[in-house]
């Protein structure tokens, strides 16, 4: 045993310049999506009784499988919302890990020297798409971010490659 408690089988981690997760967007929480389930089940509710009286009583139903349907269409889009990337950039490599809804993980690594940034931009309304390139192949990354917010995690990301490129010996005395 090492003095620092640690297994002489495994070397020390390398410190991350740059760590980012990357998770979809979703602007309702679950208190939101609660109260929205209770407002339109009223509404519906209230529209069918009123229906029911009037003697058209399969609205009745229908208004409830309507309530079923936007219960269901939300808890798909929640678990889309599982899906995540993480990307991380070290001295010596950058590791970009894509796990879909599904739990399925998906892992690259890459030499940090080797890799630019490419962007699809559109005039108007900025970044579209990011690219992690390297040797010759293009990687999407940042897919569930907004315009803004992709120029922003791709100019901290650049600066973190930038420092990568520089080296682990000046990386260690900047900081």
């Amino acid at each position: 045993m090492n003095s620092d408690n640690s297994d002489p089988g495994t070397a020390p981690a390398e410190p991350h310049i740059f760590s980012a997760l990357i998770t979809p967007h979703r602007s309702l929480g679950s208190v939101g999506f609660i109260v929205l389930m209770l407002v339109i089940g009223a509404i519906s509710f209230a529209s069918g009784v009123m229906f029911l009286m009037l003697g058209a009583w399969p609205v009745f139903g229908f208004l409830g499988l309507d309530v079923l349907l936007v219960y269901w269409a939300f808890r798909v889009n929640y678990r889309a919302a599982r899906a995540y990337e993480e990307v991380t950039v070290t001295a010596t490599e950058l590791r970009v890990r894509k796990v879909n809804h599904r739990g399925s993980v998906r892992e690259w690594t890459l030499n940090p020297v080797w890799v630019r940034i490419d962007r699809i931009v559109h005039e108007e309304f900025g970044i579209e798409r990011l690219f992690l390139v390297s040797h010759g192949r293009r990687l999407p990354i940042a897919a569930f971010l907004g315009p803004e917010e992709k120029a922003s995690f791709a100019h901290a990301l650049a600066t973190a490659l930038g420092e990568a490129r520089r080296g682990p010996m000046r990386s260690a005395q900047s900081s």
